[in-house]
């Protein structure tokens, strides 16, 4: 076993401000030893509670379970967080390495015969062991965990499943890079001229940026960033240009060659349904439901099917619409994705008399994180203080206190706002380190949580403020309603703090805390014109609140549909050729040629490398949750009504998964939700339609 002197003390001795890591003393170099060690470090504990010649009880075995491993939660945090959002060559090679090497290592742990039988006995005899709930919760999220890592296998089951689990890890690393090497190998470089017809000043300044950062200084380069890449579908005049732009967004992961990710799916799908069979369980899908509120394929395709005929009959009202605009304007083509942002901003302007342009100039970056601090000091009581001067990761990563009513240091928040070349695309929230209670072996007694967000938005000029479409606004809102969940998190157990939770509960922190940007004495506060300081005209507020629902057909149409291939691929005994499944299942549910899956299968990073596979549809589970959770608030007239934050905070966002969800949520609100009050929130259904009333 390495010493603790064999690697930098910086990756596990976090002594900067407050327990942040020293990001400044560390480098790319440092993680390979630092991973032998505390892999080795934490081996020993493991086969220290195993060996406990002691009967088991709750904490010799559970809690040492629960505190065991320090070391490298420390050190995988600082790697995985570096490799999502600050990456290069080396990293990317160590992940490779990393990711196979890290499911031997757990898989080992979960066949641990001796380790299990402990904890089984445990389980066996829980009623009468006088837990509390949440320690019940724990101890039932320990055996769950060890019989699907193969525990009750035979020694051959357990070493074919050791080896499936390593062979996917590497695959999914393989799959997230490919797409990345994708996004940094394109762009689209313009000059002055008809190239940049109808494209607004905020997107030039991006656009401008990005091409600096290319080496083409004084010219244009229109990237596969969602904040330059949409904006620039969206107001383009030049339709070869965005033919152009869409074709190469929509190919991340099926060009062909190194990067190709067909045959790692194709792989990863058999794989997956191998680890489903010998665990027991019929398909992938029944697996990775079983721990869920939704529990079954059935249930999740149910909601799903009912929604897409919604949104489909929505979306092809909308299609009308944008395919009389094109005739308007004396064009014959029929109506193609790379032509639906473009058309539907126009009808947009031109109903509700507002374009994404005008209400850009009023969402300045700044004003929207300082709308996010200040809904949660006015729902939960904590403030956000900047402290300057403090290394993080990037230069562009900004750190925060997060204080409560008493001035009590409550976390640490730190955000990573702009896109670079050297970040994943999308936007996330982790943790560096989680909350809880328990007594470490170092000493230290219980963690404060570490949370941070990243996004990619475009990073504007020198001198210029960075500007938000409301989709951006959203996002942030979105992001920080998952670090709220991390932040406010007080449980005693590591296991269930914060985004512990099931897949498709851990969204509603987040979507739930979106409906704050839009309340109008939000809005009027914090949207206010970087230039003249002045508030979002009251006529245009409402234009925006008016709008909130509009192309919910082409939007609900992209995300239902990824969600049906999701479920498609992990309840299907064999995937031959996954794109012929994608194909089939948009045939059979009729996908309008005219868009296209927010995510096609060669980049669907959430499912093939970022841990929603059969879960993608939680987004849409979770909104039947948040649009109801939201309604609490306004049946009583106030957005920010101390009653129901007090309920919020107590039974959503503090609770981490020390308790079921269901009795979480119906804690809060007093029963479970009905999809109803979502479809009418997505603008897919009245109110009236679903009451059959003419109220």
């Amino acid at each position: 076993m390495s010493s603790p002197h064999d690697f930098n003390p910086a990756l596990t001795n976090w002594d900067g401000l407050h327990g942040l890591p020293r990001f400044d003393a560390i480098d790319d170099g440092d993680f390979a030893a630092a991973f032998d060690a505390a892999l080795a470090a934490h081996e020993q504990e493991i086969d220290e509670i195993a060996g406990n010649s002691d009967a088991p009880t709750f904490d010799n075995t559970v809690t040492a379970l629960e505190i065991a491993g320090d070391a490298l939660s420390r050190v995988s945090a600082l790697f995985w967080n570096k490799a999502g959002a600050h990456t290069n060559d080396a990293i990317q090679l160590l992940e490779r390495e990393i990711s196979p090497k890290m499911s031997r290592h757990y898989s080992k742990i979960g066949m641990n015969a001796a380790l299990f039988a402990r904890i089984d006995t445990l389980w066996e005899k829980r009623e009468s062991l006088g837990l509390t709930l949440e320690q019940t919760r724990v101890l039932k999220r320990h055996w769950k965990g060890f019989v699907k890592s193969g525990a009750k296998l035979d020694k051959a089951e357990q070493e074919k499943l050791a080896e499936i689990n390593e062979r996917l890890a590497g695959l999914g690393t393989q799959f997230g890079q490919n797409v990345l090497a994708d996004e940094k190998a394109w762009a689209l470089v313009l000059s002055e001229g008809s190239e940049l017809d109808g494209l607004p000043e905020f997107l030039r300044d991006a656009m401008a940026a990005a091409a600096r950062e290319r080496g083409e200084e004084g010219k244009f380069a229109v990237t596969l960033s969602r904040s330059i890449i949409e904006p620039f579908l969206t107001f383009s005049e030049r339709r070869d240009l965005r033919e152009q732009a869409f074709k190469a967004w929509v190919a991340r992961g099926e060009n062909g060659g190194e990067t190709d990710n067909r045959a790692v799916i194709r792989e990863t799908l058999a794989l997956r349904h191998q680890v489903a069979s010998l665990l027991g369980y019929g398909n992938f899908a029944e697996l990775k439901l079983d721990n869920t509120m939704a529990k079954t394929a059935e249930a999740v395709n149910g909601l799903l099917k009912a929604v897409w005929a919604r949104a489909v009959k929505r979306a092809d009202e909308e299609e009308i619409d944008i395919a009389a605009l094109i005739a308007e304007e004396g064009r014959n083509h029929e109506v193609m994705p790379w032509d639906w942002r473009h058309y539907a901003e126009k009808i947009r302007a031109r109903k509700f008399d507002f374009s994404e342009a005008e209400l850009k100039p009023y969402l300045q970056l700044e004003k929207i994180i300082d709308a996010c601090f200040d809904v949660a000091e006015r729902l939960f009581g904590i403030r956000a203080v900047e402290k300057k001067g403090v290394a993080a990761y990037h230069p562009d990563v900004r750190v925060f206190e997060i204080r409560d009513r008493d001035d009590r240091l409550v976390a640490l928040f730190l955000g990573d706002y702009f896109a670079r070349g050297s970040k994943r695309s999308g936007a996330w929230m982790s943790s560096l380190q989680s909350q809880h209670k328990l007594k470490l072996k170092n000493g230290r007694h219980g963690e404060l949580p570490i949370i941070y967000n990243v996004c990619n938005f475009a990073k504007p000029a020198e001198g210029k403020p960075a500007l938000l479409s409301l989709d951006d606004a959203r996002t942030l809102f979105h992001e920080f309603g998952h670090a709220l969940h991390g932040m406010l998190s007080n449980v005693t157990y590591p296991s269930v703090s914060g985004t512990g939770v099931s897949r498709d509960f851990v969204e509603l922190p987040s979507q739930l805390y979106e409906h704050w940007l839009t309340v109008p004495d939000i809005l009027k506060r914090y949207a206010v014109h970087f230039e003249t300081g002045e508030p979002m005209p009251q006529a245009l507020l409402d234009k925006v609140l008016a709008a909130r629902t509009f192309n919910a057909g082409f939007n609900t149409v992209e995300f239902t549909s990824s969600a049906l291939v999701d479920m498609a691929f992990h309840t299907r005994e064999a995937v031959a050729d996954p794109m012929a499944v994608q194909a089939e299942v948009l045939a059979e549910i009729g996908m309008p040629k005219s868009i296209v899956m927010r995510h096609a299968t060669p980049h669907f990073q959430h499912i093939f490398s970022g841990g929603y596979s059969a879960g993608y549809y939680s987004y849409m589970w979770s909104e039947v949750l948040d649009a109801d959770a939201f309604a609490a608030f306004e049946e009583t007239g106030d957005a920010f009504n101390g009653e129901m934050a007090k309920k919020l905070k107590e039974n959503i966002y503090s609770v981490g998964g020390s308790v079921d969800p269901e009795d979480a949520y119906k804690a809060f609100r007093g029963k479970l939700p009905s999809p109803d009050a979502m479809l009418v929130k997505k603008g897919l259904s009245t109110f009236e339609e679903l009451t059959g009333s003419d109220a």
